[in-house]
């Protein structure tokens, strides 16, 4: 007979872990401005990223998603129906081929005119109701600005980043192999 994990380990960690709590008040406030931005046909992941390619350089896909804190196979998931719909265009780099930059549209642009207004109401509101929201974003932006465990710490200069992480078992049911040094 299996030995049960205490329930009281669970309520302490249900009752203390700032993981849990940051995840539970991240998807409420999600789902907030989800139902704002609803008769704009856009949610608040959208509006976050129209957001963060208005700017005078158009980005790289590499530089934008360190920005929304999304690795890059989901900040792509995340552009392909804003592309579709028009409201960015997705570019090669002059510069490196193998770069694509993305920047708004003019829909773009005017789906973010009619959006912000919305937004602004929405937040103002959430100001109003919780209070000291300038120490919530100072407390959540030092969250945000420490570098990740896995980011280029502890490997040697010029290792690449699959040679960093750890071997085990693949998908495929076969072993991994870290890549032979150069």
């Amino acid at each position: 007979m299996a030995v049960a994990f205490p329930a009281v380990k669970t309520r302490e960690v249900a009752q203390t872990c700032l993981c849990l709590h940051v995840q539970r008040a991240a998807r409420v406030l999600a789902r907030h401005f989800d139902e704002v931005f609803r008769p704009l046909d856009l949610t608040n992941g959208q509006f976050s990223l129209l957001m963060a390619l208005n700017r005078p350089e158009p980005p790289t896909v590499g530089e934008l998603a360190p920005f929304l804190a999304m690795d890059r196979t989901t900040l792509t998931a995340l552009i392909k129906p804003l592309q579709r719909r028009g409201l960015l265009e997705v570019a090669a780099d002059a510069q490196d081929r193998r770069k694509r930059r993305l920047h708004l549209t003019a829909a773009g642009h005017r789906l973010l005119k009619r959006a912000y207004p919305l937004w602004c109401d929405a937040h103002a509101a959430l100001d109003r109701k919780f209070g000291n929201s300038v120490g919530l974003r100072a407390l959540l932006g030092q969250l945000t600005s420490q570098p990740r465990a896995n980011d280029q710490q502890g490997a040697p200069r010029g290792m690449a980043r699959s040679a960093r992480r750890p071997v085990g078992p693949s998908r495929h049911g076969g072993e991994q192999r870290r890549p032979s040094p150069r």
